[in-house]
């Protein structure tokens, strides 16, 4: 008769067994759950390549005035060197973060309107007018208002240093895990603002969308071509705020509190569905018609917010070209 396991013996099988990665909860993939930083990064032509953007868990495209893009970097699983060329903070940066937590905000100003709200923001206000050139760099090689590179890795290292009470990733309503049912299978699809395009085509061999942006293929200064493990595109209002730039522009405010129409894509197809958030402090969930939570691949997570019609190529669209 074989003998049975001991408590001991157990515990050295379970020794010997090869440990189990840590995940991080915002992008599914391996990495620690470390303390989050959101950082403001320019989206116009001049300002790619951008830089460190291949490191963060999620970016989040948004609108800004003239109907031109700006970018929300959220990093916590790696925090790269460098990160740029950053910007400055809009309206729509509070909300967006807030179900985040108390986040590090790094970003190169804001309308004086702006700051008290910042401030008053449950957020740690990191921003260029309060830090060192040391930590907010200017890059050389780069044009202004283009060239403010955040030394990322020393801005983390200050937080410690002065034990600034920052919260570390949590969840935000995304699950990662197998895809639905059901998926329409997707070659391509085109995201578009007044002023702004992305498009986002299916790699299969590197498993994640490839992101074109304005006609030009969008890689990163290491050369990277940028793109996610999964793509959603969150219909929102986009309506004009009480806030604008020193041109006279009006800051548009994307309403990401409500609900509306979402689409995820992930493994080369789409699902279509809606998104929810209850409140400032709650997450965002993507849902399918049938109230089963859409799940996502893990990886990379971008979020265009956006309030125009997604256009998507599928393979026979393409066969019958």
């Amino acid at each position: 008769m074989a003998a049975s396991l001991t408590l001991s013996s157990c515990a050295v099988i379970e020794k010997a067994l090869p440990q189990k990665a840590e995940t991080n909860v915002l992008s599914g993939r391996e990495g620690t759950n470390g303390p989050v930083l959101a950082v403001k990064i320019d989206d116009t032509n001049p300002a790619h390549p951008q830089i460190g953007i291949e490191d963060a868990d999620v970016v989040y495209i948004e609108q800004v005035e003239s109907g031109l893009t700006r970018l929300m970097a959220i990093f916590s699983s790696r925090i790269p060197q460098r990160v740029g060329p950053v910007r400055s903070a809009r309206i729509s940066d509070i909300d967006i973060l807030s179900q985040y937590g108390n986040v590090a905000f790094a970003y190169s100003g804001a309308q004086s309107k702006l700051l008290p709200i910042i401030s008053q923001a449950n957020l740690l206000d990191l921003g260029a007018q309060r830090q060192s050139p040391t930590i907010y760099t200017t890059d050389p090689a780069r044009n202004q208002p283009y060239a403010m590179v955040l030394r990322a890795d020393l801005l983390m290292a200050r937080v410690v240093e002065k034990e600034y009470a920052i919260d570390s990733a949590r969840n935000v309503g995304f699950i990662f895990g197998d895809e639905p049912k059901d998926g329409l299978v997707t070659d391509e699809v085109v995201v578009d603002w007044p002023s702004a395009t992305y498009k986002a085509t299916w790699s299969s061999a590197e498993e994640r969308w490839f992101l074109s942006h304005n006609g030009k293929i969008n890689s990163a200064e290491s050369g990277l071509i940028l793109g996610p493990t999964t793509l959603v595109i969150q219909i929102v209002s986009i309506t004009p705020s009480e806030f604008g730039d020193k041109f006279g522009g009006v800051t548009p405010f994307s309403e990401t509190i409500g609900k509306g129409k979402a689409f995820v894509l992930r493994n080369g197809k789409r699902f279509a569905g809606t998104w929810n958030r209850s409140d400032a402090n709650s997450g965002t969930t993507f849902s399918l018609a049938n109230g089963e939570q859409i799940k996502f691949a893990p990886g990379q997570v971008w979020v265009a917010l956006t309030d125009r019609e997604p256009k998507f190529t599928s393979p026979a669209a393409t066969n019958s070209k």
